[in-house]
């Protein structure tokens, strides 16, 4: 399988100034420009797909419209590729519209198994996002060996992707950056003796050279 993971454009929860914290929200001008270069750039690159999947959150859902009609397939949104702190413990989306809105002054990382929302009941922590994730990829490379897949979702959920293919321990020492709209190509060979994911690489943005980011 290969599998190209795509952060969203940006949305206005991605503002330094954005006044509302975590809110369901939209792409801003300079987000959907990227959308749409990522959307003219893919094809070039990526001539065909198997398969689409995305976050259902606004920012993925609108990133993803600006791809699909490049190619033959539906979108298959799921709601396991949202990003951190917006579901539950058991995987289960918060409403879009009733989202955690206070979290924890301490990074995931830092305390990996504790809740990261404050003031609701069954708040994910870190290791529980990262399992949802998880799951999500193992299944991908089971139902699409041999196939081409793209998937539109958050910075969070590339970085969880990296934690679980490289099978790092809850406490990591590297962040995994990457730039709204930026493409990340891992492979998947299913191989008895060696390492099953490849790194092609990561943070690809060409398509967005020009535009002022």
């Amino acid at each position: 399988m290969q599998l190209y993971l795509i952060r969203h454009g940006q949305s206005y929860v991605n503002l330094k100034d954005w006044p509302n914290g975590n809110t369901d929200e939209g792409l801003t001008e300079l987000g959907k420009a990227q959308a749409e270069r990522l959307g003219a750039w893919l094809p070039s690159h990526l001539p065909t797909l198997d398969a689409l999947y995305a976050s259902t959150m606004k920012r993925a859902r609108e990133t993803v419209a600006a791809i699909v009609g490049a190619y033959d397939v539906e979108v298959q949104f799921d709601d396991r590729l949202r990003e951190i702190g917006n579901n539950r413990l058991d995987h289960s989306p918060w409403p879009n519209d009733a989202l955690p809105r206070d979290f924890a002054d301490y990074w995931s990382s830092e305390r990996p198994f504790s809740p990261l929302a404050l003031n609701v009941e069954a708040a994910e922590s870190y290791m529980h996002f990262r399992t949802r994730v998880g799951i999500l990829v193992e299944e991908l490379a089971d139902l699409h060996r041999g196939q081409t897949v793209a998937v539109v979702a958050h910075g969070g959920v590339v970085e969880a992707v990296f934690d679980h293919v490289f099978n790092i321990g809850p406490w990591r020492r590297c962040e995994v950056w990457d730039h709204n709209t930026a493409i990340t190509h891992f492979e998947f060979v299913k191989h008895a003796t060696r390492e099953t994911w490849r790194l092609h690489y990561h943070n690809r943005v060409e398509h967005l050279i020009g535009l002022d980011v």
